[in-house]
């Protein structure tokens, strides 16, 4: 079960947009990370929940879309995510929350995958606008930003090329692959 979950779970970039996620759905993927193992137990971590049309379009413009992937800027209209989870760091609780922060996304993703959606998470985001636009405190040092929808393409895995090339690309058919490393290749 969990390795079927793993393989379905992608970085998804196109969504369907007439596919709304209401804030019960994000409740529960975030209520999925309180059980997570956390340093030192300290549950640094906070969340901002983004679903209202009005904030979504913002937040969409504080992000850049799949820097492999030069001659796309990214989700036409109809394509965007219609969610956002935007994952902070309370540095109140503990300046280190990187570890964490991990641990949580992959439990947020399965957790859609489960219910039938996909995301994506963003590092490359303008913080100092995402931050105005949301109200954040300056307490929450904004880590990433988790975008989420119903999936509007296909991704797949397939091995590792002979060059070793580790770049994600659509075909003319605009499946979106993603080259992968072969077990034997990670092991020392």
């Amino acid at each position: 079960m969990l390795t079927e979950l793993l393989l379905k779970s992608r970085s998804y970039r196109r969504f369907d947009e007439s596919a709304k996620i209401s804030e019960d759905i994000l409740r529960d993927l975030v209520d999925a990370t309180r059980f997570c193992p956390s340093a030192a137990n300290r549950q640094p971590l906070k969340y901002r929940l983004v679903f209202e049309e009005s904030e979504t379009a913002q937040v969409f413009d504080c992000l850049k879309f799949a820097a492999y992937l030069r001659d796309w800027s990214g989700p036409a209209e109809g394509e965007r995510p219609t969610a956002y989870v935007v994952v902070l760091g309370d540095e109140t609780v503990n300046k280190f929350s990187e570890v964490d922060a991990g641990i949580a996304m992959q439990t947020i993703l399965l957790r859609a995958t489960e219910l039938g959606l996909g995301g994506c998470i963003f590092a490359s985001i303008q913080r100092d606008k995402l931050r105005e636009i949301l109200a954040l405190d300056e307490s929450y040092q904004i880590s990433y930003v988790i975008a989420l929808g119903k999936p509007a393409e296909t991704c797949v895995i397939e091995p590792l090329g002979e060059d070793g090339d580790i770049k994600y690309y659509r075909d003319s058919d605009d499946v979106h692959h993603v080259p992968k490393r072969e077990l034997d290749d990670l092991l020392i």
